[in-house]
């Protein structure tokens, strides 16, 4: 992977094509360029919605699509996972680094060429005409299982990448529509559940298909020339919008710290520092004094961090903005190598993923406020990840909380906050694929703290298994509660139980048929001092 050693606005950052021609784009010929190529990413991630066997992909959208050009540059995303999409132009630059020929087809999720954590299969098919590469389709699913130590290969305790399942460099598992049964052979021996891992591989071979086929058909209803034009004109609008709205904020400094609650292994927090610059219309994020790479898995490879960092950019931008690699090009990171947030080989990493990034977002929304900047208080701040396993079937969801309120009102209750946006799991979806069921599944009434602006609530989920199975529990603030703003309260921390008594944040359990495991989902912190 890249190391970011050096401050950088965009790591995955490449020179338009030389025969690129330069031409001006009226404001209204833009949007429509920017809106059909989005749409067809929408459709990629319409396709995967509709062709995977997963509930967790299937129901949960748990997955996300984009478009890339010839020069690898991210020129549209669909509305999906902000902690995959800011971190697939890493994935993306990995696959060109292997020469790849047109109509490959690549599968990977080392986190150390291109992936997040091993249960995201990244699948990036290259897109040629006549015989010249003009694209890429990216799609990354979290597939339920991969192997390793612990069903849904989100173990607890893991100290090293191999025990958190099969790690897959990019690799060449299609050319076209012909698949390398020698590699997706491999795949599928490593895995729990090799025929619905099968079934959602085809159906992200699908996705990409679509992506190809859409990309194409704009190109020859445009023409290649205008189409290459135009993702250069709609790079450089993102970028001027991004640094425009950067340089409202004006000469402004913020600094903030955080923690995360242990890594699995042992309980000590784990702090995340940044100090925050508005150079101009340049944002330049120091994390130095963040926590050396720890023992447990809640390391977080750089591009996670990227993607926080881009995330909490564009949520400072204005809704009309399109979401592509030129968002990236007005940051500026510093990230110590080595960090628990720019981890390397071997270091352990599933959890990282989607709680490390969690909290890298919530650092650096902490030091905007600082700098004065008006921004929501902090939000449930965890993914609430849990994990069922048993012979033959694993399951694997995550869940929603509060929102901290703000300056405009109440946070929502009851949704994903941060890097995560995925659905929620229907409970007839769940009961019909795996022996559980689900006993209580409601709004955590009270636990948004209050302010002007409340916070929004948590959940209540409730799961009684039938038969004998492990259960594996990755969640955060459990100790240390969101906090409000601007005067507001803290949203109440979230807890685990099983059969009524609590049990840790990170865990691992052996059930037997009949156990209940509940899972309190914190609520948001409040905006504002209450009004009564």
């Amino acid at each position: 992977m890249t190391p970011p050693h050096t401050p950088t606005g965009d790591p995955s950052r490449d020179p338009a094509p030389p025969s690129t021609p330069r031409r001006d784009f009226d404001a209204l010929a833009l949007t429509v360029f920017s809106n059909a190529v989005a749409m067809v990413a929408e459709e990629m991630g319409t396709v995967l919605e509709r062709g995977a066997l997963s509930p967790n992909i299937r129901e949960r959208r748990d997955a996300s699509s984009a478009l890339f050009d010839a020069a690898g540059r991210m020129i549209a995303q669909a509305a999906h996972i902000p902690v995959h999409l800011g971190a697939m132009p890493e994935a993306v630059r990995a696959v060109r680094s292997r020469r790849p020929q047109p109509h490959d087809v690549f599968l990977l999720n080392d986190p150390n060429h291109g992936g997040s954590h091993l249960p995201d299969l990244t699948m990036i098919e290259v897109i040629a005409q006549d015989g010249i590469i003009v694209g890429y389709a990216a799609v990354r699913a979290h597939h339920a299982d991969v192997g390793g130590m612990s069903p849904g290969s989100m173990p607890r305790g893991a100290t090293e990448l191999v025990q958190e399942g099969l790690i897959v460099p990019p690799v060449r598992i299609a050319r076209g529509s012909e698949w390398n049964e020698e590699i997706l052979s491999l795949v599928l021996a490593n895995v729990r559940t090799p025929q619905e891992r099968l079934g959602d591989l085809r159906a992200q071979r699908s996705a990409c298909a679509a992506g190809r086929d859409g990309w194409l058909a704009l190109r020859a209803r445009e023409g290649g020339a205008t189409v290459d034009a135009a993702c250069d004109a709609l790079l450089d609008y993102t970028e001027r919008r991004a640094r425009s709205r950067i340089a409202q904020l004006g000469a402004v400094r913020g600094s903030a710290r955080d923690v995360l609650e242990g890594d699995g292994v042992t309980d000590d927090d784990i702090p995340i520092v940044v100090q925050l610059d508005a150079l101009g219309d340049r944002l330049r994020l120091d994390f130095t004094g963040t926590s050396p790479m720890v023992a447990g898995n809640v390391n977080a490879p750089f591009a996670v961090t990227r993607a926080a960092a881009v995330f909490v950019l564009r949520t400072l931008l204005d809704a009309d903005v399109p979401t592509n690699d030129g968002i990236a090009r007005a940051l500026e990171l510093v990230v110590p190598t080595g960090s628990a947030i720019n981890a390397c080989w071997p270091a352990a990493v599933a959890a990282g993923n989607v709680e490390m990034s969690q909290r890298v977002t919530d650092t650096i929304f902490a030091a905007l406020a600082d700098a004065g900047v008006d921004v929501p208080a902090q939000g449930q701040g965890t993914m609430n990840n849990i994990t069922f396993g048993g012979r033959g079937w694993t399951f694997y969801e995550t869940l929603g909380g509060g929102q901290g309120g703000s300056s405009r009102g109440p946070g929502p209750s009851a949704v994903h906050v941060g890097m995560s946006n995925t659905r929620n799991t229907p409970i007839e979806s769940l009961e019909h694929a795996y022996p559980l069921r689900i006993e209580t599944y409601a709004v955590r009434r009270g636990s948004g703290g209050a302010g002007e602006g409340h916070g929004g609530d948590g959940v209540v989920r409730r799961y009684r298994v039938l038969e004998p199975c492990t259960v594996t529990l990755v969640t955060e603030r459990r100790r240390h509660a969101p906090l409000g703003a601007a005067g507001g309260a803290p949203g109440s921390p979230g807890q685990n139980l099983l059969n009524g008594e609590a049990i840790p944040a990170k865990c691992r359990l052996d059930l037997v048929a009949g156990d209940v495991i509940s899972v309190l989902t914190p609520g948001g912190g409040g905006w504002g001092a209450p009004t009564r």
